[in-house]
């Protein structure tokens, strides 16, 4: 030690934060029972927040459309109609976002044509922009069979830009909403997508476009199956890069003018979370629609969240050990998402997992505890029949779409 000779001899609070850093993880060997600090990790690898809700604003309810599911459409004679100046919406628009403080959404019904009603949005989003000098985030519906070069200039001002799809099958169109076609839903949407894709390649110097697009669509409207929308969907975003499909429960609560073959339905609300969950597991967990909802179950069901039900069909892979699987392995365990296999994976670098590490994590044992092993030991339910497990695993959703009394990631 006397003859060591240290260059740039360090402060003495240099040295203390070092000696903190390199002990935060000091565990004794084989003391499964000494649980590291693991709030650096909890907090370093936190979930997305929710994307914050913004408000929709209308040009005009007055539609030339006459879809059976929208209130604003031609045939519905009780609704009274309205129409802003491009000059009067954006005052609007400014006005909530401001209120809101995360942006606006501008939507429309088709007002004489879609080519007249895109102009007036733009005419809007000028104003907005260029009047108002608002910066912040703005949405704005792109009407069925708008012109490409239309669809060019919203996108100078709008941030995220989007056009419905609605149905699942084609043939629905005829069924629900007679004047739209696939043709003039898709050709806007491609356009869309084409024109993102040469803004982003052209580079940060060329004129900015919007970065992102949207649809939605309805379940129920064409008696389609869950498999048939999350096909569609996965179709969607491979083929337009979309940032987001929204579900929608189709309904129609009494006959509607020019749809006399039609009887009034509604499709319970609690479907459409469990389409968000599965959407979800295709965009962020690589679940494939055949793998959620195969053709034997080519339906969600009430009771059991997509996940779950996919481990109850291929439980011969479980348990798994937490110590010894990749992270593609660990989001499939029902009641570990992308946040908490990222927490493990990292901390598996300090220490072996045991169930009590796997709590300092945040990992609610409730679920996952059936599927895994940590170090070696399993505390899930032994010799469980399947039915066993569902009825253990069961998140059943209430009419408005709510989980029992969970959040929506221990669904």
């Amino acid at each position: 030690m006397a003859h060591l000779v240290f260059k740039n001899p360090l402060s003495r609070e240099e040295k203390l934060a070092l000696m903190r850093e390199d002990s935060a993880y000091d565990v004794a060997d084989d003391d499964t029972a000494c649980i590291p600090d693991f709030s650096a990790i909890r907090r370093e690898i936190k979930a997305k927040p929710t994307p914050p809700k913004v408000p929709k604003t209308f040009l005009s309810n007055d539609c030339i459309f006459n879809c059976a599911y929208c209130g604003c459409r031609a045939g519905n004679e009780q609704r009274d109609r309205y129409c802003n100046t491009p000059a009067e919406l954006a005052q609007i628009c400014v006005e909530e976002a401001v209120r809101n403080k995360h942006g606006v959404f501008i939507s429309s019904g088709i007002f004489k044509n879609a080519d007249y009603t895109t102009e007036l949005i733009i005419d809007t989003l000028k104003r907005i922009r260029n009047e108002h000098m608002y910066k912040g985030y703005v949405h704005a519906k792109i009407m069925p069979g708008t012109d490409m070069g239309l669809i060019r200039l919203a996108g100078l001002y709008a941030n995220r830009l989007s056009v419905n799809i609605e149905v699942a099958k084609e043939e629905g169109y005829k069924r629900v909403a007679k004047q739209k076609t696939r043709n003039n839903i898709l050709t806007p949407m491609r356009h869309i997508s084409e024109l993102i894709s040469a803004a982003h390649e052209r580079g940060r110097w060329s004129p900015r476009f919007a970065t992102s697009q949207t649809t939605q669509m309805m379940a129920g409207s064409t008696n389609e199956s869950d498999y048939e929308i999350l096909r569609l969907s996965k179709a969607m975003y491979d083929k337009y890069r979309l940032a987001r499909v929204y579900y929608t429960a189709f309904g129609v609560r009494e006959r509607v003018k020019g749809y006399n073959d039609l009887a009034p339905v509604r499709t319970p609300v609690w479907r459409m979370k469990r389409l968000y969950q599965a959407d979800r597991l295709m965009q962020l967990y690589g679940f494939t629609p055949e793998e959620i909802a195969p053709e034997a179950e080519a339906n969600l069901i009430h009771d059991l969240d997509p996940k779950a039900a996919w481990a109850l069909r291929n439980i011969h892979l479980y348990p798994i050990e937490v110590n010894k699987a990749d992270y593609e392995e660990l989001i499939r365990i029902p009641g570990i998402g992308t946040t908490y296999a990222a927490r493990i994976i990292k901390a598996r670098k300090y220490c072996k997992i045991t169930h009590e590490a796997l709590r300092a994590l945040g990992v609610s044992l409730k679920r996952s505890r059936h599927f895994l092993t940590a170090n070696g030991k399993y505390q899930g339910e032994r010799c469980g029949t399947l039915d066993t497990y569902r009825g253990l695993l069961a998140s059943p959703l209430d009419e408005a779409g709510v989980c029992g009394g969970n959040t929506v990631e221990d669904c």
